[in-house]
């Protein structure tokens, strides 16, 4: 994070990919009143749908069901894998600071927004967790020296948490999506960073607990149809693995589980009309840009756990259960994993396909610029793929949240009651994203 800090004073911001930008949103066609509550609706009666599923036994076979798949059990994948994850490294690197100045043609901003934040992150919760191979860090990791120091109970995920927020907020206010060598400036310190926490932590502790990267895609991809348990590699109904126990365990967890569903509408939130309108009176009157955008980052991670917190302590009191607050927050919390997947897709699909051609080219020619830059105009229907995948994810989060309130209680109707703040929480959170995608995109205002 100190690099992080470091790169706040350079430049002005061009977020969200800057002028990689292929297209933005567009506008509705129908009242945006009636989009928002079609939307909210559609959870609402889905989880109608669900409460009618009281058998226990059809539930846990849904749950449990799943398919085992080969597993060459050599290192050879690894290996493949771990060498693919060190040649995007060192591409970023050397092409960040030594290939082509027009962001657009240079490889390691597309690899690094194109490739990996859009088209690898979607890879996590569509196909199934890869990071831990690919991940170059770890790999270099694996052969330094560790002091393996004790890592701190106390801090379990909560670097994690605020890492997650700094690097979304170095998107945010910075313009790595147009200067190659400032974002390769900004990998190479993250690197640092990471790599002195493993080595004095040690490289499972670390990557484990505070590396917010590594949490953010195992966590996508226990909402993936592929995966691993103890018999080896698995396919599994998509999201089938949220409603497992200690999947997230303590508060620190819980908040990161949150911090990442915010992030992902913040991402979107930020480059509305709402925003630049509802803003513009603050920056005229004084406040710094710069200000304005982390507070609104926190003010709004603030706002979206203490929603989750207020569910929580509703549905304590609606189930009539024994069982803690605590309790109630770790098992509840990963079904909202579906809801970032569903909008994260929203957010970086369209972005990854229009963009996909310009990565193939800059792959092909990766230190001089091609002399034309394709890439690919979406059809005009395309924003309904947005719109399904955010109420795709909220269903999926309904059915994993029933099947934990099943696990968890003995009473079907206790199970049932319980469900009613976080039904309405994920209508609150659906009608929030689907409000997101449906607004035109503006440039990030005030930067």
């Amino acid at each position: 994070m100190v690099a992080s800090a470091g790169l706040l004073a350079v430049g002005t911001a061009s977020a969200h990919g800057g002028s990689l930008a292929a297209g933005g949103r567009e506008p509705l066609v129908i009242p945006t009143w009636l989009f928002l509550a079609t939307g909210g609706a559609a959870v609402g009666a889905s989880f109608l749908l669900a409460s009618f599923v009281t058998d226990r036994s059809f539930v846990r076979r849904v749950h449990r069901w799943g398919r085992p798949l080969v597993d060459s059990g050599t290192r050879v994948p690894r290996l493949l894998g771990q060498a693919v994850g060190l040649v995007g490294f060192a591409t970023v690197l050397v092409v960040g600071f030594y290939g082509p100045p027009t962001p657009r043609a240079n490889l390691a901003i597309l690899l690094v927004w194109v490739g990996w934040w859009a088209g690898l992150a979607m890879s996590m919760y569509l196909l199934g967790n890869s990071w831990t191979v690919l991940n170059p860090l770890t790999t270099i990791a694996g052969v330094l020296p560790s002091l393996d120091r004790p890592y701190p109970d106390g801090l379990g995920a909560w670097p994690g948490v605020v890492g997650l927020l700094a690097l979304v907020w170095l998107e945010v206010v910075s313009p790595l999506a147009d200067d190659a060598p400032l974002l390769a400036t900004a990998v190479l310190g993250y690197s640092v960073v990471t790599l002195a926490g493993a080595v004095v932590f040690g490289r499972e502790a670390w990557f484990a607990e505070a590396d917010p990267v590594e949490r953010v895609f195992r966590y996508y991809g226990r909402v993936a149809p592929i995966g691993r348990d103890e018999s080896g590699l698995r396919l599994r109904l998509p999201g089938m693995d949220l409603s497992t126990p200690r999947l997230v365990d303590g508060p620190d967890e819980v908040a990161f589980v949150v911090a990442l569903l915010w992030v992902t509408t913040y991402d979107g939130l930020v480059t509305t009309p709402a925003w630049r309108d509802l803003t513009t009176p603050l920056v005229e009157a004084g406040l710094p840009a710069h200000v304005l955008y982390p507070v609104a980052l926190l003010l709004g991670f603030g706002l979206f756990l203490g929603v989750y917190r207020l569910a929580v302590r509703t549905s304590k009191a609606t189930a009539e259960t024994y069982l803690s607050e605590a309790t109630l927050a770790e098992r509840f919390a990963p079904p909202l994993l579906a809801i970032a997947a569903g909008y994260h897709f929203a957010h970086y699909v369209g972005y990854f396909l229009a963009l996909a051609p310009t990565l193939v080219a800059a792959t092909a020619s990766p230190l001089i610029a091609p002399a034309t830059i394709p890439f690919y105009r979406l059809p005009a229907w395309f924003g309904g793929v947005a719109i399904a995948a955010v109420v795709v994810g909220h269903l999926v989060a309904i059915w994993a949240a029933h099947t934990a309130a099943y696990d968890l209680f003995p009473g079907r109707l206790q199970a049932i009651r319980s469900q009613y703040p976080f039904i309405a929480v994920m209508v609150f959170y659906t009608m929030t994203s689907l409000w997101v995608v449906s607004r035109p995109e503006v440039p990030l205002p005030h930067l």
